[in-house]
This record gives C-alpha cells, structure tokens and sequence, in this order.
C-alpha cells in the first residue's frame, strides 16, 4: 500500500506570473475588434491564434507598417487591404521531428495568425510595396496625393 502526504490546499504548482498573459493579451484585441464593428477572426476547436507586434511610422510620403513574423516562410504570408483597413495572415508551423525528443519546454507561439490594421489615411493602394526580410514583412504603402502636404504660393496684389 502507498503512502501520499496530505496537502491541505491540494498539488502546489510553481508560480508563473506571466502564465496566461497572451490568452488575456488576445481576449483584449478580440473585445476591441468587436467594440470598432469588425469580426475578431476565429480559431477552429483547439486551435491558438496569435499576433504579430507591428510598428506603424509615417513619413513624408509613405505610410510604413513593419510585422515581426519570425520562422515564417514567406510563400505561408497573405497580405491585403479593403478600405482602410490593412490585414496580414498566415500559419507558423510547428516542426515535430520524428524519434525520442523530449521536449523540456515550448516558449515560441505557434499556430495562425491575423493582424488587422485599420489606417489612419487614404493610401494608393495600387502601388502598395511589401518586402520579407529576417523574419520581419515591412509594407509601404504611399500616401494618396490629396492628403499630402503642399505648399501654397501667395501672390502679392
């Protein structure tokens, strides 16, 4: 017969402050896609959604959105754009080699991913430029001429 010792409070697991946070970091975009009047994109039974972090600048003539999506081939990336709003999705798959790994921890996210962005001004979207490059896609899109700035000439009368 074995013995087990009681524990008043139940098994006592190691405490991990941050466990959870990209479930509650994900319930946060979810809420406010919902609250702005567009459909957070849903995971199949099981399956995690993530999100790229993006930096959004703007300059003189461009506006420049740069998603960090390392390990991702960039055949597995769609980009596009309706409207105002700009969307980048794909898959980060995960490589299970064959044999007898034990695997002691899996940090990295993986799984699909969506981010929408919705812009903060009218761009041509026909010369739109993307490029891949060390896990980051960085996207230009060119401002459209009527929001550029010009100057005006005044003439003396």
């Amino acid at each position: 017969m074995a013995t087990t010792r009681w524990s008043p409070f139940g098994t006592v697991d190691r405490w991990e402050p941050f466990r959870g946070f990209a479930d509650v970091q994900n319930e946060l975009a979810r809420l406010f896609e919902n609250a702005a009047g567009r459909p957070a994109p849903m995971a199949g039974a099981g399956e995690r959604m993530w999100l790229p972090a993006v930096d959004v600048r703007e300059t003189k003539d461009d506006v420049v959105l740069s998603f960090d999506i390392p390990g991702v081939s960039e055949k597995d990336i769609q980009l596009s754009i309706t409207g105002d709003l700009l969307t980048v999705k794909g898959e980060r798959r995960f490589e299970r080699e064959q044999g007898n790994d034990t695997w002691h921890r899996v940090e990295r996210v993986y799984g699909k991913f969506e981010r929408t962005v919705q812009l903060a001004m009218p761009v041509a979207t026909d010369k739109v430029k993307a490029t891949y490059r060390d896990g980051v896609l960085e996207v230009k899109l060119p401002k459209a001429e009527e929001t550029k700035q010009r100057e005006i000439k005044i003439d003396l009368v």
